[in-house]
């Protein structure tokens, strides 16, 4: 059934320009670039509403994709709404709105007997498979290993990288990999066959898209079946497919070009799990004859907020950046962003607390609220500070700190400790305790070992905190003191301010957003900046910060700290992105071009020999290989860490590795970007002894 003219004009109503440009384009290939808030659901399902309502397509003959749950669920609940408002009778609401994988599944269900036959099972969890597949292999694994290989796995497929291909991959990639590239591939190839070997067919939800993409592929009668379901193709968040996700997309339009694209490459932030924006930026190659749309009205903030969003997204570079949208604020004015620096992280968030309950107290809903930050081990000092404040808050996207299990562990590890342990010796005692559970003299490079790494390290400032307010506690009384915080936080409550990641508020919204934590080795996080301050790890991060700006509605506020814990060395800097937009910042982006190594493709800087050991890598020359080692500075920073680790009662290699030592006395590194190219040095070690290490080198200069 056809709209009526009536129909059709009412669709239109309360569309702006560009918005009815991609609902009205004529139907073939589409790409409407939508810049944060400027309404690309609604546009994507008048679009709907309009290519049915002309009967250029049937509702039931339209696929539209995204990547969550939710986003699907919303599209369904518009196009219903859309329906009904429209009284229409055309049936729009019974478009298919469903994530990449629920609609494999489907169709899988359906072709699987007669492309394969017998029966299949999904593979809700890959950790006991992946653990025994570690098992043959007779490599060693924690359970963060595990979940790390999973992780690795699920990339490498969504990548359509193979086993064999695996680790000649990771060597071309900026990837930090959880162990040895080889090892892993091991573990995928054994992985891959002990689904195989199983009397059902196990799948796992990569293997969903795979067999779905390949019984389309490979059986004409199956491509002309489904091909004649589904005429029609909308691709929500199109920035963030895999290449498999592109392949599945590929096989379901075959040789047709009814497909719309909606996605904005600067909100690129998942390139982690083997998203990338390169399929929304080919788009008018692939299809020169596209319509393209670029949205750019900002419906959800204010102009000083979208002001600010576009400042920072102005400073990005290559080639996403070349795609950037600049946003346009509809709403009234508001007030300016808010930067505020804080001698640590306690009066941080004290500061951040008392300006919610400010918000809370003068009518914004708690609900409304939120604060966003670079990784979840940040959250603890804000639950700590909103429950002081007598604010509800639920933390979303992982679990409040100490209902995490590695904290679980941590505490209960500090409980059953042996021997009474008193006053100054307490956090020399504590980070023992904690080696154990993951808490290593450097981060790892596994995600999820990472996170523990993070979570303990958190823990292990908290003893510090808490021991240098209070000297006389022992180990007992600690853990007393931690117990009772963990018993004083609110339960998670539906009304309550929101704590989450960036990454996890990707999609969502607030009245008023907290930024914090914005600090050089946070934001950008350090790991991204070991590939150099101009690398694509680094231009994500930045990213990441204009997806958290573009979260807030109205009120906006960023903060960092210039020390981790009450009384520390205040080193820390605030971060590179906000150069330039607020009165502590530096004019320009800070460091040096000093880049490190690559994980699997370092080479030696004298010979060019490809590095295989650790402390090669670290030195960044063969360990054969001669190099201008300053002998005076070696034996100066030997001294230096000496007398360091007796004030801070620790062992040597818990400042720096004799092997770091002697890397600081060949590259002579002069400023904060060189020391932190270094292997051995993260943010936490170039916060603490850095300034004492640069002072050493620059007096032999």
């Amino acid at each position: 059934m056809m709209f009526p003219m009536a129909g059709e004009q009412a669709l239109l109503t309360g569309l702006d320009e560009e918005q009815r440009a991609a609902v009205l384009a004529a139907r073939g290939p589409v790409c409407v670039l939508a810049g944060a808030g400027t309404g690309k659901t609604r546009t994507i399902t008048h679009r709907i509403a309009h290519l049915v309502g002309l009967g250029h397509v049937a509702a039931g003959q339209v696929l539209a994709v995204t990547f969550t749950q939710r986003a699907a669920g919303e599209l369904r609940g518009r196009l219903r709404t859309l329906d009904a408002e429209a009284q229409t009778g055309t049936g729009v609401g019974a478009v298919q709105a469903l994530t990449f994988h629920a609609a494999a599944r489907r169709q899988l269900r359906y072709f699987w007997p007669r492309v394969i036959g017998g029966s299949w099972e999904l593979l809700d969890s890959k950790f006991a498979v992946v653990a025994q597949a570690a098992a043959r292999a007779r490599i060693q694994t924690s359970t963060d290993d595990v979940r790390d290989l999973a992780g690795e796995i699920e990339w490498a497929k969504a990548s359509l990288i193979t086993p064999e291909q695996y680790a000649q991959a990771v060597a071309k990639s900026t990837r930090d990999v959880p162990m040895d590239a080889e090892k892993v591939a091991t573990v995928y190839a054994g992985y891959e066959n002990l689904k195989a070997r199983n009397e059902t067919h196990l799948l796992d939800f990569d293997d969903l898209l795979l067999h779905t993409a390949a019984a389309i592929e490979n059986d004409a009668a199956v491509a002309e079946e489904f091909r004649d379901r589904y005429r029609c193709f909308v691709v929500d968040e199109y920035q963030d497919v895999t290449p498999l996700q592109q392949r599945v997309l590929q096989a379901w339009l075959g040789p047709r070009d009814d497909l719309t694209v909606v996605g904005d490459a600067n909100q690129t932030i998942y390139s982690f799990t083997g998203a990338t924006p390169q399929f929304l930026l080919d788009f008018s190659r692939r299809f020169p004859d596209a319509t393209v749309v670029r949205l750019e009205r900002d419906y959800r903030s204010t102009p000083e907020v979208v002001s600010l969003a576009n400042r920072v997204i102005a400073n990005a570079r290559g080639r996403v950046a070349g795609s950037r949208l600049h946003l346009v604020g509809q709403r009234d004015p508001g007030p300016e962003p808010v930067f505020s620096e804080h001698t640590d992280e306690v009066a941080e968030a004290a500061a951040v607390a008392r300006s919610i309950r400010k918000l809370v107290d003068s009518g914004t809903p708690a609900a409304e609220i939120a604060v966003l930050y670079r990784i979840n081990a940040q959250s603890e000092v804000y639950e700590e500070a909103l429950t002081e404040a007598g604010v509800a808050f639920q933390v979303r996207g992982g679990e409040g700190f100490f209902s995490r299990q590695e904290i679980r562990q941590a505490l209960l590890a500090l409980q059953r400790a042996p021997e009474p342990v008193l006053g100054a010796e307490l956090p020399a005692a504590v980070r023992e305790l904690l080696e154990p559970l993951g808490l290593t003299a450097q981060p790892p490079t596994g995600t999820r070992a990472r996170e523990r790494w993070e979570a303990l390290d958190a823990l292990a400032d908290l003893v510090d905190e808490e021991v240098a307010l209070r000297p006389e506690l022992d180990l007992a009384g600690l853990v007393a003191e931690l117990r009772l915080r963990a018993d004083a936080r609110h339960p998670p409550v539906v009304q309550g301010v929101t704590l989450a990641s960036l990454h996890a508020a990707k999609g969502l919204e607030w009245d008023a957003v907290f930024l914090v934590g914005l600090t050089d080795g946070t934001l950008p996080i350090s790991h991204a900046l070991a590939h150099g301050p101009d690398s694509e790890a680094v231009e994500e991060e930045r990213r990441l910060l204009y997806v958290g700006i573009t979260r807030a509605r109205v009120h906006l506020a960023l903060s960092w700290a210039l020390a981790r814990a009450p009384g520390g060395r205040q080193g820390r800097k605030p971060s590179r992105f906000l150069s330039g937009l607020n009165p502590h910042a530096p004019a320009v982006e800070s460091g040096s071009r000093s880049r490190r190594p690559k994980p699997g493709n370092a080479r030696c800087r004298i010979c060019n020999q490809r590095l295989t050991t650790p402390t090669a890598v670290m030195l960044r020359r063969c360990e054969t290989c001669a190099a201008d080692v300053d002998d005076e500075l070696l034996a100066q920073l030997k001294d230096w860490r000496s007398r360091t680790c007796k004030e801070l009662k620790v062992p040597a290699y818990v400042v720096f590795s004799d092997n770091t030592l002697i890397a600081i006395a060949e590259s002579l590194p002069t400023d904060d970007a060189a020391l932190v190219a270094i292997p051995g040095i993260g943010s936490r070690k170039l916060e603490q002894f850095g300034p004492d290490v640069l002072d050493l080198v620059r007096a032999r200069k």
